[in-house]
């Protein structure tokens, strides 16, 4: 690989792999808050995102380009502190920033991230291999960084980072072995994103409630809250609906082991694949039907996200 130095970047794939190319931004005010969270966390959390899709599809990543915009006041410490935490992450994945480009910004920062990486020809994981009755799975905990805006945003707490891991060795886990049907990452919220792997696949779903892995900080702020049931119900909304935990989601034939750990990660089985187009959440034996109510882009409404 021929990285920062040349005009261009030149990357070079092994025999028989394909080429993943994603990218993503990170713009203060929307996905992130300087008053919020570190330069570090904010710099992790803009590679993690392109480290994630990599993940979600099976690949192994190989390069990053980061192209910066930042406003004229800024600290010349803040975008060194950015790239110490952009560089850790790209450390523990052995991915080289190759290039990219810096700016002035008339308003906030920007940051975009395009990551490169690899996988076996033809083996890459997609949204639309889910058939019915496969299973569904979801790596870690979810909810970490939904409570932690939740405590921002109510003006509890004042700053709070959150170093979510992208899963990039559970993907290329299930491709070694041939056991994914499907896949995506849960950047926009468990159910948003179900709902976008079960329309590519044509399929519903039914999860069980109870099987949903709530992270600590989520069954921590519903159990600090007062209101009768619906603080009892925080938790798992967050779970559901939150969004940027990173973690993947993925679905399996039932014929198939998937063991409760890959790669150190803890992994649930969440529920299963249906032929009706439509999503339920089985809770206390009832089924209700399960809207997509994460992240939407372009909706006015959103606050900034970690």
């Amino acid at each position: 690989m021929l990285g920062i130095g040349d005009d261009c970047a030149v990357l070079s794939l092994p025999p028989g792999q394909e080429t993943l190319v994603t990218t993503d931004f990170s713009i203060e005010g929307i996905h992130f808050r300087r008053d919020w969270q570190s330069p570090e966390s904010i710099g992790h959390r803009c590679l993690a995102r392109g480290l994630s899709d990599i993940a979600a599809m099976g690949g192994t990543p190989a390069a990053a380009f980061l192209s910066l915009a930042l406003p004229a006041r800024l600290s010349p410490a803040w975008p060194d502190r950015f790239l110490e935490g952009l560089l850790a992450l790209a450390r523990t994945h052995r991915v080289e920033l190759a290039g990219g480009d810096t700016a002035e910004s008339p308003g906030g920062v920007v940051a975009d991230i395009i990551v490169v990486g690899r996988v076996r020809r033809g083996r890459a994981l997609l949204r639309c291999g889910a058939k019915p009755r496969d299973l569904i799975y979801v790596t870690g905990d979810l909810g970490e960084s939904a409570a932690v805006l939740h405590l921002l945003g109510s003006g509890r707490i004042k700053k709070r980072d959150v170093f979510s891991q992208p899963r990039v060795a559970v993907g290329e886990w299930l491709v070694r072995r041939g056991v994914g049907t499907s896949a995506i990452d849960i950047s926009d919220g468990f159910s948003t994103d179900l709902s976008h792997l079960c329309e590519e696949s044509g399929v519903g779903a039914a999860i069980e409630s109870d099987k949903i892995p709530i992270h600590m900080e989520a069954r921590k702020l519903s159990r600090n809250e007062r209101g009768g049931e619906q603080a009892s119900r925080l938790s798992l909304q967050l779970a559901l609906h939150g969004g940027e935990d990173y973690e993947l989601l993925f679905t399996a034939s039932r014929s198939k082991h998937i063991p409760e750990r890959i790669a150190g990660v803890k992994v649930t089985r969440v529920g299963e694949v249906l032929r009706e187009r439509k999503m339920y959440l089985v809770q206390n034996g009832k089924c209700a039907i399960l809207m997509p109510r994460g992240w939407e882009h372009f909706s006015a409404a959103k606050k900034s996200a970690h």
